[in-house]
């Protein structure tokens, strides 16, 4: 069968549902040591140095806070294949396909506590792989004044069928 001659595919995959996936607090001594691995500038590091900065104190890598989406994205996986039951064979999830249009809108700082969404938009089938489809999300995350933080699309292969 044709995924688009399958009208449960949209309920399966959840489009149009946000999905939040959790929340993190960022603490000043994990927010320095994913720098000191990963995105050693002065500003992720020290608090003396943010202090001089455009950001006036300690504040988040970016890609720290991208990995932690990453983190509770994955974890949400058993029961999103779970849900997708209901609506015939559960989905599989395939290989990330990519990621469009990543957005740091506001710095993350210590003692934000940061909740991450994940709300699929669409899918087309790929010819070259019968039952599956490109799954495009919107990812989003916001702090605890429901401040938008980070935005992204991710794509996704997903078996389908």
């Amino acid at each position: 069968m044709n995924i688009h001659d399958n009208p449960s595919i949209d309920r399966k995959l959840a489009i149009g549902e946000t999905i939040v996936l959790g929340s993190h607090r960022f603490e000043a001594e994990e927010i320095k040591a994913f720098a000191a691995k990963y995105d050693p500038q002065r500003f992720h590091v020290s608090e003396k140095e943010a202090q001089k900065s455009v950001f006036g104190r300690l504040c988040a890598s970016g890609w720290h806070t991208a990995a932690k989406w990453m983190h509770f994205n994955v974890a949400s996986y058993p029961a999103t294949i779970e849900r997708s039951r209901a609506y015939g064979e559960p989905i599989a999830y395939g290989p990330a396909a990519g990621l469009r249009d990543l957005k740091w809108l506001k710095p993350v700082y210590v003692g934000d506590t940061i909740t991450f969404t994940r709300t699929a938009e669409s899918h087309r089938a790929l010819s070259s792989r019968p039952g599956w489809c490109l799954l495009s999300s919107r990812c989003e995350a916001f702090n605890q004044d429901e401040a938008l933080v980070m935005q992204f699309k991710a794509l996704v292969l997903m078996k389908v069928a």
